[in-house]
């Protein structure tokens, strides 16, 4: 998948030259373990998430390191974690600054956090309210979160920018319809094989941009982050 692409590529570089033995990785909102599989690169990954049914698809996968708690209290140890990896998990919560306190509590000093966020207010539809978001992001807002909860920020950029102009085409033409009274999920109709294989392609290749600029636009926002170390 092209998003697991750009978060591999990114750790890949930050973790570059150090040996994973001994490394505690936190996956919160792991969902049903995909991405744990790929964290194990990294280091001892396990999860929490708040939906007990993914906790069993989990356990069901043969993923015997998750557990099921909320964003809001995590059950471990403070600095107990040398990475936390929040993918689409605190536009969920109503208190977004309070959950990145909480990751940087667990977090050792100079541990990480790669986290990633809807963009843009006027990209709101009928997927995020079936996601059950509560808000979208601009980069500067994630970037005044993250210092508010004590980050210093490595890398803030907007991703999937390939993709944006359709997607926002589409959402704000849908503004023009009127509402279903049924909500559909913009996942009902997947595109061609072929089709969704060269935007994989596309969106996967940013990663190579990412390393090097933060992008002006895009569907999501990307951050990179540190807990400091002590004075």
């Amino acid at each position: 998948m092209a998003r697991r692409k750009i978060f591999t590529f990114l750790l890949d570089r930050y973790f570059a030259g150090t040996a994973p033995n001994g490394r505690r990785i936190l996956d919160v909102g792991c969902g049903t373990g995909t991405m744990l599989k790929y964290l194990e690169r990294y280091g001892s990954a396990e999860g929490i998430d708040f939906d007990a049914e993914a906790i069993e698809y989990c356990r069901g996968r043969g993923l015997t390191n998750v557990k099921q708690a909320s964003a809001e209290n995590l059950p471990f140890s403070s600095e107990s974690f040398d990475l936390v990896t929040a993918l689409d998990v605190i536009e969920h919560t109503d208190d977004d600054v309070g959950v990145l306190r909480e990751i940087a509590r667990v977090l050792r000093p100079n541990g990480a956090l790669l986290m990633t966020v809807p963009a843009y207010k006027f990209l709101w539809g009928q997927q995020d309210e079936i996601s059950a978001h509560r808000r979208r992001y601009v980069a500067s807002q994630m970037r005044d979160r993250l210092g508010a909860a004590g980050f210093m920020v490595r890398r803030l950029s907007y991703f999937n920018a390939a993709l944006f102009p359709a997607i926002a085409f589409v959402r704000l033409m849908r503004r023009f319809r009127p509402r279903p009274l049924k909500l559909e999920s913009d996942f009902r109709f997947p595109a061609p094989r072929p089709v969704n294989s060269a935007l994989a392609a596309v969106f996967g290749a940013e990663r190579f941009l990412l390393n090097r600029v933060e992008l002006p636009f895009g569907v999501s926002i990307l951050a990179l982050a540190v807990k400091p170390a002590r004075e």
